[in-house]
């Protein structure tokens, strides 16, 4: 509604129209409440003064990014700041934190490449123009910076870009996060992938738009704790599922139906499908095929991508069988069975159709047929089975066809989820939730209502969201909202889904019995919310109902609610399709054990569908929200047609004006002091005056026109609804006012006595006139106030009286409810506890009947057991007694066994001796052989046992036997005597045994200690081995020392001396480099006898000695070029120094150093400071100088370069050096030449090759230190600072290139300066520093030209002479520092001295586009003439930019060219390349001017350097 506003005469406004929504106008007349209003659009209108708008005529004409910033926040002006935004291909604009995306139906790559990626890189929100990138990088930061998880959440209606927009902003986070490679490809192109599978089974037509996703699709990046992708997922709901049985017409089933009906012959054949008109789930609507939408292609295109996201063939084959099932079982009708109340199929059609969904399901046919025409009842005493009637039949089918469709899509959303990958330990995550948007149809049935649903769930958290940024400003600012209200609906929402008595509550009780229909459901409807202020009953309809939702009111017809709403979990399907022989259909249908004996289970879509709803916002709940609204800005899906009633409808479906609705409540209009000071200082221009601040000048301003209920912030003043009007329409009297005071000075001379007349007239009539209006004023608000406070009354009385009804109603329903419930419970109590009594003395009886009866049992049976054994051993010794020859046999055996085994023993030990090897098999044997002894041993212990218990029983029984003769008596003492012998036997086999095993262990331990001495010994080996391979490299240094010594004596001394002193060996090169060694010539024979051994002694003293020498002159020249040595002649002499100690210890030349390691770790370690630039340019002077001379000096060798094998050390290589050139031994370089040219080596290149590298790392390093300087000076240097309003008003009239930029601009001139000396100083080459300047120069250009087409308020024509003034800083300092340093320096800034010389332009209205692209602009682009001629404002004089033919012919060369990508960039690229060559150093440095160079002086005092003397 709009807020009371002031409307005078000549107003600008805005008024309802029935074709655009809003047109504005001017007001002509005011007439009470009535106002005549002349339209742009030529009309002519009366309106009441309520439903008019203020129109802001100041507002700029290409619109502002951030709706926020709009004078008047109200729906009017929000829909022309969108469309003239629209009309310059400006599609993002903010509402706050809120992105709004129009949909151009136009490439525009120029807005998505990497440079804009780079652009909005760390930038803080709102800097740049509004873009997803933004948002992304938003939630990225704050994930990153706070820890919390993001949810970006993409809505809008089908076709308004929900989906590129999700693609941009999951680029944008795999651009932050990096490259998480899986298989190849990105997790970001795995989740793209998946799209045309996802849209193939998911998606359909509807009545708005082709491709219409029928699922919402919550697309969760995960994140490390460094915030790199560690994985992803995709999460989906609310699917619709009674679209595969129910169609309306001219929509389609899902895509995937017509594509299989499409697919090739053989696919055809092998699925059974045909025609698609004659399958039932199709033919419900006449709309088969798609305009340029190819089915049989999009069924190949489908089975790529089920490939790429790892769906086996076998696994599509499979897919698309379940797929011509669903189709085939929509064919099967029913007819009345035989029995009562049963079904059969209809005819041999069903039949078939039957038989073949049997057949693609690889189930039984009888079985299907019995799971849809019949139940099976399981009752606690038999199992009943219940025939259902055709419509019940017809009902299990379609249930059986959506639980096997929801099934199907779920798999598949699994499958793509494993082979995208997740991470179980991600802590934090980014959501891109893409889900339809709110659907108001003339046929709306249960999908909208669900989908509505969902719209105001998230609108309640959009709401609240909205409102705590809301809060969050305010606190900012530190102003007072405590009063602000809120605006829920918490009351819609309780509506639909509140439980018990909310709709979808109320539908499923309707399901639940099986006579409801439709019509008594809505009588249900009506009767139970007949007073809810957001439901209502149409007058023309007895079974619809309507629902106020927030983006308006939509009508449902609930003739097929209850059908919809089903959604039947069968016992026999279950059954039926897990016993399937197809292992993809079983496993669709995992056999649980709690479904196995229930016959089936209610299940209700709409209460899944709200379960499904309340996980999505407990996810989005746990995240930090952000918000995409996607806009169609017509149905035709043509580019730069833009409808206002659609763009309108759909900013209110997507709750944009429900938070232009919350904003208001609390204040929508926030200006800047200096803002707000420029535009009101006019009405009190006495409180600018003096030296006040901004602050106290906007209270005293406010104080002075006496507006109430503003708020003062830190930075801002915040005004209430309607108050933003009051000061224009004040403003616009002392304006009007003003130009009337400039008339009558006009008209007062020509003709002052006339004008003195009408002056007077005219007073007599404003006085009438406005008494008038003042009187109609107060009577109005008289009638006002009086009808709101009989509307308070009437609605309080009305309230309360509800609100006393319900309550008494709801207490004695509780009352009821709770009484019950406490009765049911304290039963229940009372006969758990006599149940429980029972059991416990029933247990107990039975527990000690069964314990008694087992003891009985047990005595019995061992009593008899006893008995059995003790009769078995007595029958044992009786036959003993009679076998005393056997057991004679035994001991004989026995006796042989142990020599045998004795014998072993001895054989064993000489084995172990003689074959260490075979230790471990003997001792197997061994065992073996002791345990076999062991186990006769014990037989024959027992025997002898056995034979002693039956001798004493034989004497026992001896009486019986008197009368036997006095033989029997000596045996019995000859078997005594033997049963001694065999005990003393026994015992002396024991011993023996003892014996064996001793013999045994000390034969193990003696076998381990071996192995430890062997595995000592070898352990000694290795080390010996490697301690002689030390001393043969020693041997070959030692060798080569003596060489040298040798060969010194030798150019030192007269031969004749040396001989008889030493006597010289030969030494013979090998191959490898080395050379032969003492023990090759051990063998040779020997010519000197004692006084060899004594030279040898000596000869290995002296190479030691000079060794540690050489390694001494390394360490000081490593040590010595560490430090600053200055410069000779204007070059390095670190440089120079290395130069001429490589080329004397003929390093160049050499097979294998590591000189060159150690200079290359050596410079690596000194630029370790690299924020030092002046170190960094002393060791770029170095490095480049030290390249010049290698690049003179090295030539390759003429052999193929190849890697060489291990070569001598440094010196035997100056051994080698010293053999070659045996006359140089004053190393005199060819005369004067400072630098000779050698043949080199491999390390030699190689180290040219890496010193090259920290050349040019050094000079990078060097640049971007200045740009990284140069930064922050830049962002400061596009924008021209503010002056005090009071000094703008003051001197309003001087230009604003008065007021100095040097601040600024002067800190980057004294960076350049700064620079300058420093490469100066250091003597670092020329061309080096041209191309360092050249390089910052272009990134100056590219920073400050971006900055001025990404920012509006930097295309200011104040702003281009700020900008301009700084140039021309610049174009001084570069003729200054002459063109030997700045080179073609000013020539890189070409495109921001264009774009500025454009901007300082007064009359740009009258410039054709061929001036500026020929003579003003020849540089740039048409897409950047175009950026910059559309976010042109004059902020000092008001000037227009370009005509609208020149934008317009503009717009038409980038339509034009918008087939390519690199022409729609309108951005400049940073260029980091190297720019220069080796070739480029060796063309500035000659060789002559190294010949006065002088080496360090800290070497020359050292021995060991006397060579750099010369």
């Amino acid at each position: 509604m709009a807020a009371p506003v002031n409307i005078v005469v000549g107003s600008f406004v805005w008024v309802e129209d029935p074709d655009v929504a809003w047109t504005d106008g001017e007001v002509l007349e005011v007439n009470g409440e009535e106002i005549k209003v002349s339209c742009t659009s030529g009309k002519m209108v009366v309106v009441n003064r309520s439903n008019v708008y203020p129109k802001d005529a100041e507002a700029p004409p290409c619109g502002v990014d951030d709706m926020t910033k709009l004078a008047y926040l109200h729906e009017p002006g929000v829909l022309e700041n969108l469309r003239s935004r629209y009309d310059m291909n400006e599609i993002y604009t903010y509402t706050g934190n809120i992105l709004i995306a129009v949909n151009p139906f136009r490439r525009l790559p120029h807005l998505y490449d990497s440079h804009m990626m780079e652009q909005y890189k760390g930038a803080a929100f709102g800097e740049l123009s509004p873009h997803p990138f933004a948002v992304a990088d938003a939630a990225y930061r704050q994930m990153i910076n706070e820890g919390i998880s993001q949810a970006i959440l993409v809505s809008g209606e089908s076709g308004a870009g929900k989906t590129e927009s999700t693609k941009m902003l999951m680029r944008y986070l795999a651009y932050m996060g990096g490259r998480a490679v899986s298989e190849g490809r990105t997790v970001e192109q795995q989740v793209l992938e998946s799209n045309p599978v996802l849209e193939a089974f998911g998606n359909a037509k509807t009545v708005r738009n082709n491709n219409s996703s029928r699922f919402g699709k919550f697309v969760e990046i995960q994140f490390d704790q460094h915030g790199r992708i560690s994985g992803a997922a995709i999460r989906t709901y609310l699917l619709e599922r009674s679209r595969v049985c129910q169609v309306s017409d001219p929509e389609r089933n899902y895509h995937c139906f017509y594509m299989l009906c499409a697919a090739p012959s053989e696919d055809v054949e092998k699925f059974k499908v045909g025609n698609l008109r004659s399958f039932h789930y199709l033919n419900q609507s006449n709309c088969y095929e798609l305009d340029e939408i190819d089915d049989a292609k999009e069924y190949l295109a489908t089975r790529r991508a089920m490939e790429v996201v790892g769906i086996s063939s076998e696994e599509q084959d499979a897919i698309f069988r379940v797929v011509a099932a669903i189709l085939h079982l929509g064919n099967i009708e029913f007819k009345k069975g035989q029995e009562t109340d049963s079904s059969e199929p209809k005819d041999e059609k069903s039949w078939f159709h039957l038989r073949t969904a049997a057949e693609l399901f690889m189930c039984d046919a009888k079985a299907l047929e019995d799971s849809l025409c019949k139940r099976v009842i399981v009752t606690r005493d038999e199992t009943i089975t219940k025939c259902l009637d055709p419509a019940a039949a017809t009902l299990s089918r379609d249930a059986l066809a959506k639980i096997v469709y929801s099934r199907l899509f779920d798999w598949l959303v699994n499958k793509i989820n494993n082979s995208i990958g997740q991470d179980p330990n991600s802590k934090s995550l980014i959501g891109v939730l893409d889900i339809y948007g709110f659907e108001s149809f003339k046929t709306n049935s249960f999908e909208q209502f669900c989908i509505n649903l969902t719209n105001e769930k998230l609108q309640q958290h959009f709401n609240q969201h909205v409102f705590k940024m809301e809060q969050e400003e305010y606190t900012k600012e530190e102003i007072d909202w405590s009063y602000i209200e809120f605006i829920d609906n918490q009351d819609v929402l309780d509506l639909i889904e509140k439980k018990p008595g909310g709709i979808i509550a109320l539908l499923d009780e309707a399901c639940m019995f099986p006579r409801s229909t439709h019509e008594t459901f809505a009588q249900k409807l009506y009767q139970t919310f007949k007073n809810h202020k957001r439901f209502s009953k149409p007058k023309l309809s007895q079974s619809d109902f309507t629902i106020c939702h927030y983006a308006g009111d939509v009508t449902y017809q609930t003739e097929l609610f209850l059908d919809k709403n089903k959604d039947y979990v069968v016992a026999e399907h279950q059954a039926l399709l897990s016993a399937s022989k197809c292992s993809f259909v079983s496993g669709l249908f995992p056999l649980l054990a709690e479904e196995s004996s229930k016959s089936s289970k209610f299940s209700s879509i709409g209460s899944r569908f709200k379960q499904q709803l309340v996980s999505l916002l407990e996810t989005l709940s746990a995240t930090e929200p952000h918000y995409i609204r996607c806009v169609k800005p017509n149905n035709l899906l043509k580019p730069a047609i833009f409808e206002n009633s659609n763009v309108l409808q759909q900013l209110r479906c997507g709750g944009v004006m429900e938070a232009i609705r919350i904003s208001c409540a609390g204040y929508p209009t926030r200006r800047t002091f200096f803002e707000f000071l420029s535009r009101f200082g006019i009405l009190a221009p006495q409180v600018l005056d003096g030296s006040c601040d901004e602050i106290t000048a906007t209270r005293r301003l406010l104080e002075k026109v006496d507006l109430k209920g503003y708020q003062i912030g830190k930075t801002k003043v915040f005004l209430r609804a309607g108050q933003m009007p009051e000061l224009d329409a004040r403003r616009a009297e002392i304006l009007g006012r003003s130009a009337s005071i400039i008339q009558r000075k006009l008209r007062s001379y020509l003709a002052r006595k006339s004008f003195i007349v009408l002056r007077r007239s005219v007073r007599q009539i404003q006085a009438a006139c406005r008494g008038e209006l003042a009187r109609q004023l107060y009577e109005n608000m008289r009638r006002e106030a009086a009808c709101l406070r009989i509307q308070k009354n009437l609605r309080m009385h009305l309230a309360r009286k509800a609100y006393k009804s319900l309550q008494s109603s709801a207490i004695s329903i509780q009352t009821g409810i709770r009484g019950m419930a406490a009765r049911n419970k304290l039963r229940f109590q009372r006969q758990t506890k006599a149940a429980i009594t029972i059991q416990s003395r029933c247990r107990q009886y039975l527990a000690r009947l069964q314990y008694m009866r087992i003891k009985k049992a047990s005595i019995t049976t061992q009593c008899a057991w006893r008995g059995k054994v003790a009769r078995r051993e007595l029958k044992k010794l009786k036959m003993a007694a009679r076998e005393t020859g056997a057991l004679q046999a035994a001991k004989n055996k026995l006796e042989k066994q142990v020599e045998e085994l004795t014998w072993r023993l001895q054989l064993e030990k000489r084995m172990r001796a003689d074959l260490e090897e075979a230790k471990t098999q003997e001792n197997v044997k061994l065992q073996s052989a002791l345990e076999e002894m062991q186990l006769q041993f014990k037989e024959t212990k027992a025997q002898l046992l056995k034979e002693c218990e039956a001798a004493k029983m034989a004497a026992e029984q001896a009486p019986v036997i008197k009368e036997v003769p006095v033989v029997d008596d000596a045996l019995l003492e000859r078997l005594t005597k033997e049963n001694e012998k065999l005990k003393a036997l026994v015992s002396t086999l024991e011993k023996k045994i003892d014996e064996t095993e001793k013999k045994y262990e000390e034969t193990n331990k003696l076998s381990e200690e071996r192995l430890k001495q062997a595995l000592d010994a070898e352990s000694k080996i290795i080390n010996l081995k490697t301690a002689m391979q030390r001393l043969e490299e020693k041997l070959s240094d030692l060798e080569n020392e003596d060489q040298i010594l040798r060969q010194q004596s030798l150019l030192n001394t007269p031969v004749k001396k040396m001989s008889e002193h030493l006597a010289i060996p030969t030494i013979k090169s090998l191959e490898n480099g080395h050379h032969e060694s003492e023990e090759h010539r051990a063998n040779e024979p020997m010519s000197a006898a004692p006084t060899n051994k004594l030279g040898v002694e000596s000869d290995n003293k002296l190479r030691r000695f000079h060794i540690e020498r050489q390694h001494e002159s390394v360490d000081a020249l490593i040590k010595c070029v560490m430090q600053d040595l200055g410069f000779s002649q204007g070059k390095p002499v670190a440089a120079f120094t290395i130069y001429k100690c490589l080329l004397h210890w003929k390093s160049f030349e050499a097979e294998r150093t590591s000189v060159f390691d150690r200079l290359i770790q050596m410079i690596g370690s000194a630029i370790e400071n690299q924020d030092n630039n002046e170190h960094m340019a002393y060791w770029l002077s170095n490095t480049s100088t030290l390249l010049f001379l290698l690049q003179r000096s090295l030539k390759a060798a003429g052999s193929p370069r190849r890697k060489p094998p291990p070569a001598t050390s440094l010196f035997g290589r100056m051994t080698q050096g010293f053999r070659s050139s045996p006359s140089s031994a004053n190393l005199n370089v060819g005369g004067l030449d400072v630098v000779r040219q050698v043949e080199a080596k491999y390390p030699a290149l190689l180290f040219k090759q890496q010193l090259t590298a920290y050349v040019e790392k050094i000079y990078g390093i060097i640049r971007d230190n200045v740009k990284k300087d140069l930064s922050s000076l830049l962002s400061l240097c596009i924008q021209a600072p503010r002056t005090s309003r009071g000094n703008v008003l003051r001197s309003s009239g001087r230009s604003l290139s008065n007021n100095s930029p040097a601040n600024h601009w002067q800190s980057i001139i004294e960076t350049l300066n700064m620079l300058l000396s420093i490469l100066k100083e250091n003597f670092v080459p020329s061309v080096l520093v041209r191309k360092i300047y050249t390089q910052v120069f272009s990134y100056i250009n590219v920073q400050l030209f971006n900055s001025l087409l990404l920012r509006r308020e930097c295309c200011t024509f104040s702003n281009g002479e700020y900008v301009k003034a700084g140039l021309a800083e610049l174009e001084l300092w570069c003729c200054q520092a002459k063109e030997e340093y700045a080179g073609s320096s000013w020539d890189e800034l070409k495109h921001i001295r264009q774009a500025v010389g454009f901007l300082v332009i007064h009359q740009k209205s009258r410039i054709s586009y061929d001036e500026i692209t020929n003579d003003l602009c020849t540089i740039l682009s048409v897409q950047q003439l175009y950026r910059i001629c559309t976010l042109y404002w004059d902020d000092n004089y008001n000037t227009r930019s370009v005509s609208p033919n020149v934008i317009s012919s503009m717009r038409v060369l980038m339509t034009e060219d918008s087939h390519s990508a690199v022409s729609n960039s309108f951005l400049l690229d940073d260029n980091s390349s190297i720019p220069f060559s080796v070739d480029d150093l060796s063309s500035t440095l000659q060789e002559k001017d190294f010949l006065d160079v002088k080496p360090a002086e800290e070497l020359l005092e050292n021995p060991a350097f006397q060579f750099l003397h010369e």
